[in-house]
């Protein structure tokens, strides 16, 4: 038995080769696997499940072939494909988690995040996360024209870009004292999480107990991925993305 985590794939129509990694991640990695948890950010931007694009369509297509397999599929939103919605899940065979949820993984409690909730240090990014989680926020996004969502993506986007360049590094990495607070208040021993794009696992005190934070890798010049089977620690596993 084996379950493996990915998240910040951020898949869209300019990067092939992502696509290709994750396709064939899909047919050689993944068949077998009990579960695939994908812990957000899978979609660069996501403005409705009533945008049909062939990306789309096949990251689909894709995972519905492998939940048709037997693997249960998992699916968090992230601070991009927050509108990721239950048609696409539908028609992914995929199940949408709420953010955190707790897992038992193998006999070992585990709290699964995206991870841009932990960046308290980043104000500014928290009340814009807050206001555009609001359902009613959403519920007004969504009732746009599909087009008029399409530009608001591309702007949020760019102001997204301009933002982060002019932040200290610090600030986009989760809040150390952040982390052992949620930890404690669920009593884990381990955090799986993605977002900051700094793949590593942290040793921790939670509780006076051990603990340990994971963080996945974002695919660019890499993909990355966490595997956990019975009885063994999990593995964090980094292979080179080759251009087709």
């Amino acid at each position: 038995m084996t379950t493996l985590f990915i998240s910040d794939l951020h898949l869209e129509e300019s990067r092939p080769d992502i696509t290709g990694a994750f396709l064939g991640f899909l047919k050689e990695k993944a068949p077998g696997a009990e579960s695939l948890y994908i812990l957000g950010d899978f979609f660069e931007a996501w403005i409705g499940d009533d945008e049909r694009t062939p990306l789309q369509d096949q990251a689909a297509t894709a995972l519905r072939a492998l939940s048709d397999s037997g693997t249960r599929i998992f699916l968090m939103h992230g601070n991009r494909d927050f509108l990721i919605g239950e048609d696409f899940c539908a028609r992914s065979g995929a199940t949408l988690l709420d953010d955190p949820t707790l897992i038992d993984l193998y006999g070992t409690p585990a709290l699964l995040m995206h991870g841009d909730s932990l960046c308290t240090a980043d104000v500014e990014y928290q009340k814009f996360r807050a206001k555009m989680r609001d359902p009613q926020m959403q519920k007004m996004i969504l009732a746009r024209p599909l087009d008029d969502r399409q530009q608001m993506a591309r702007q949020l986007r760019e102001m997204s870009m301009s933002t982060n360049r002019g932040k200290a590094e610090e600030i986009m990495d989760v809040t150390p004292e952040e982390v052992v607070r949620v930890m404690e208040a669920q009593d884990v021993p381990l955090l799986i999480h993605g977002h900051t794009h700094r793949p590593a696992e942290h040793n921790l005190e939670v509780n006076g107990k051990p603990a340990k934070r994971i963080v996945l890798g974002d695919w660019d010049k890499n993909i990355w991925w966490l595997a956990a089977e019975p009885g063994k620690e999990p593995e964090l596993h980094k292979m080179p993305l080759t251009t087709p």
